[in-house]
């Protein structure tokens, strides 16, 4: 979205940003706003040669959020267990740092997954949207299959329909499903708002099923199917804009 072109006031016709923006044809981008579907800054637009400054307007199209032209980068990393949530490590393990060698930006880390726990973690270089994204106020639910101990049965699964007192306070499961079980072990999977320090661990632990294994699947609207450990790709811009929204909130 970079390469788009604006005129000497930084302003571009609103039809021909979504058409760049990949939203569809111009022409179909054209009907779109005569049906009433784009807003610019809360306002429904429908007059074809609307201006906007594609940096700053806040676009939606049927209600999705479109990102505005940015510097920044906005990535996901399926991060491999043993990895340290940081760029650098006193002691020598592995870190981010390995996986994104190649890019000229600095990046930060949106929240951070533990050093034994693999799975998504967002990284940018926009160090307001990392620390808005990252604060508990912004409710951005997460995802996380667990191999745990034991059987997990329905009693278990009825204790986090309401909060679960903790040390350090409640945590409260958005939901919750047992995937599978064997006569040792049981996979399940849990969705909660928390980011508190190995909250999912420490969840399962006093429930009395230790953690085995934890992967992090989902983060709002970006999930981990089809990314392949280690790998790294760009948010799409259906993700950003959702992620955004929840930044701004």
């Amino acid at each position: 979205m970079s390469a788009i072109q604006t005129d000497d006031d930084g302003l571009i016709r609103l039809q021909k940003l979504l058409a760049q923006s990949g939203v569809a044809s111009r022409r179909k981008c054209e009907e779109l706003m005569l049906a009433g579907e784009v807003e610019v800054d809360g306002e429904i637009v429908t007059r074809l040669g609307t201006k906007v400054d594609p940096r700053t307007a806040v676009i939606r199209v049927r209600g999705r959020r479109l990102p505005p032209i940015s510097d920044s980068v906005y990535l996901v990393l399926n991060k491999p267990t043993g990895v340290v949530s940081a760029m650098s490590d006193p002691q020598g393990r592995r870190t981010l740092a390995d996986y994104v060698a190649d890019r000229p930006e600095r990046l930060f880390h949106v929240g951070r997954l533990d050093t034994d726990t693999d799975g998504l973690l967002i990284l940018t270089n926009d160090g307001e949207f990392a620390q808005r994204l990252a604060h508990p106020s912004y409710e951005v639910e997460k995802t996380y299959v667990a191999e745990v101990e034991g059987v997990v049965d329905r009693a278990t699964m009825a204790l986090l329909r309401s909060p679960v007192l903790l040390d350090d306070g409640p945590v409260s499961v958005t939901r919750g499903r047992v995937i599978s079980t064997s006569s040792q072990r049981s996979i399940v999977e849990i969705t909660i708002h928390e980011g508190r320090n190995r909250i999912v661990r420490r969840l399962w632990a006093h429930l009395g099923h230790p953690v085995r294994r934890l992967t992090r699947t989902r983060i709002g609207p970006v999930k981990l199917a089809g990314l392949k450990r280690g790998q790294l790709r760009e948010l799409s811009a259906a993700e950003l804009g959702e992620l955004l929204d929840a930044a701004e909130r």
